[in-house]
């Protein structure tokens, strides 16, 4: 049986609009507890910031806390779909190297999928298909 991305996303996502600061966003991230903001335009989603955006773009290329977002975050936006399995999941993450995927329906938002979540759902479910799709996945470098 498929294991499907609705079944291992969370629902609750913490965006940021496109116009606010590095550091506002790093504040925001600090007081949510989370590792990765969705980046909206007219609450549209356009981008994604994450912890290694801020190791790869802020620190490495000596950027003010002052800059904005929009100079930051990874573009283009790759998503998943609720129906999509954790196989075309794991299989994307691996192939694009990222391991934090929007859950888009249609134009909406409904949740965010990281690879924590992926290995979380292959330890719970010990079926030969989602032990498969584990050690496939196991073989992309973090």
């Amino acid at each position: 049986m498929d294991t499907f991305v609705k079944d291992m996303m969370r629902k609750q996502i913490v965006s940021i609009d496109v116009s606010l600061t590095v550091k506002a966003a790093a504040k925001i991230m600090e007081d949510t507890g989370v590792s990765c903001l969705v980046v909206t335009e007219t609450n549209i989603p356009i981008g994604i910031l994450t912890e290694r955006d801020f190791v790869t773009r802020v620190t490495s290329l000596d950027k003010t806390s002052s800059t904005p977002v929009r100079n930051i975050m990874s573009i283009p936006l790759i998503t998943a779909s609720p129906n999509d399995t954790a196989r075309k999941l794991a299989e994307l993450m691996k192939e694009k190297n990222i391991h934090k995927l929007p859950v888009m329906e249609g134009t909406r938002l409904v949740g965010i999928v990281t690879a924590t979540d992926l290995i979380r759902k292959c330890v719970i479910d010990s079926d030969s298909d989602m032990r498969q799709i584990c050690n496939s996945f196991a073989q992309m470098a973090f």
